[in-house]
């Protein structure tokens, strides 16, 4: 992006998820319940797209960040890594546009790896952070291969939000939450009285 839209960085704070989740869990601004998945054990997929890809095109890729995400969630004994992984990971067989492209044949011939792959770490839960490989671990190559233990695939940022601590907000923090929107509809000229809202 910053070597694509320069400008925009001028203009606008640009973060990714992974930069966004970091930075909530550190500042309290999220808190998680590391509970919600004790017992549980965990092996992280690494997208195509984020990591390799990421990392050749501008050279960042999200490894150290999703790791801190995970752990924050998961005991890190309960976590199991693939073979290989991060920059090298195989692909989901999903990448490139074919989770929705018509050859779902050769799709689910390429997964097989990342099926075996998941299947020999042995954990429950695989993370995704890619919506292709979420869907292509979870809808196409979970009915169609023996992924031993692995019965549930989550996004990432799914993941947080099934962990997340949700305390109610008291009637002062409701009130300047209040006075903080009607701040912003009124410096952005939103009436939500008006039709076109």
């Amino acid at each position: 992006m910053r070597t694509w839209f320069p400008e925009a960085y001028e203009e606008f704070n640009i973060v990714s998820i992974y930069e966004v989740l970091v930075d909530y869990i550190k500042t309290g601004r999220i808190k998680i319940n590391k509970e919600k998945f004790a017992n549980h054990t965990v092996t992280l997929h690494h997208p195509c797209n984020y990591f390799r890809k990421s990392k050749a095109a501008f050279d960042k890729e999200y490894t150290e960040e999703y790791r801190y995400i995970v752990e924050q969630i998961f005991d890190k004994k309960n976590i199991i890594d693939m073979h290989p992984n991060a920059l090298n990971n195989h692909c989901c067989g999903a990448g490139g546009g074919a989770w929705a492209s018509p050859y779902s044949d050769e799709r689910l011939t390429y997964g097989k790896v990342k099926a075996d792959q998941i299947k020999a770490t042995g954990a429950e839960i695989v993370v995704a952070p890619c919506h292709n490989c979420r869907d292509q671990i979870m809808k196409g190559l979970t009915p169609k291969f023996d992924m031993g233990n692995c019965k549930e695939t989550l996004y990432l940022w799914e993941m947080v939000a099934q962990a997340l601590i949700i305390e109610p907000w008291s009637e002062q923090e409701v009130k300047e939450a209040h006075a903080l929107r009607d701040a912003q509809f009124e410096r952005d000229g939103i009436d939500l009285d008006d039709d076109e809202y």
